[in-house]
């Protein structure tokens, strides 16, 4: 989850009935959808020694200290181990995985019958997922081909907030609300729902 320390582990096998010494080199970067790299946030080498058919866990720990301020909207951190078998005449793994961060859950709740020329009231919360205050956060309300900006309070960390919005349904059918969420950490945090409306 965005804000959250991400910790992984790597499982090394050694399938073969003799020892094995392993470099593993492992890195983090921080990338587009593209898959081009932005910035580093990890960097760290170790060497176990695995017995016969032994398996060990290396722990890896990306603090979010590290990856928050260089994370692009694409919320993507590609993780790499290069892993080194010394004495074999260079043979060498690689493992990489791409973990995409889970966003801010935006929460918006309705009331159970929705009718058409009736005022209905929603419940829009918001959080921050953050270890560190945010400021300048503004909800961006998209309904009926019309678009409300609605300027919050800050939020401590790790606080969760609601408002209140009111609007009428003009007519029947499907209803389209789209919630886009910013403020001066991360940006575009969106929630959807689709509104029945009834007729009277």
């Amino acid at each position: 989850v965005f804000g959250k320390d991400i910790n992984l582990i790597l499982v090394l096998s050694n399938l073969a009935s003799d020892r094995k010494s392993v470099r593993v080199d492992m890195s983090a970067s921080t990338i587009l959808y593209t898959r081009r790299a932005v910035a580093e946030v990890l960097k760290a080498a170790t060497s176990v020694e695995l017995g016969p058919k032994q398996g060990k866990h290396i722990r890896v720990k990306i603090p979010y200290s590290h990856y928050g301020r260089y994370l692009t909207t694409d919320k993507r951190i590609q993780v790499t181990a290069l892993c080194e078998v010394m004495r074999s005449h260079g043979l060498k793994l690689l493992v990489e995985k791409t973990i995409i961060l889970e966003d801010t859950n935006i929460i918006i709740k309705l009331p159970r019958r929705v009718v058409v020329n009736r005022a209905v009231t929603l419940e829009i919360s918001y959080a921050n997922p953050l270890p560190e205050p945010v400021s300048r956060c503004v909800l961006l309300v998209t309904l009926m081909n019309q678009q409300v900006k609605i300027n919050l309070a800050r939020l401590a960390p790790r606080e969760r907030s609601k408002i209140f919005f009111e609007f009428t349904p003009r007519r029947a059918g499907p209803l389209q609300l789209q919630v886009d969420f910013s403020c001066d950490k991360f940006s575009h945090v969106k929630g959807f729902v689709t509104i029945a409306v009834a007729r009277a």
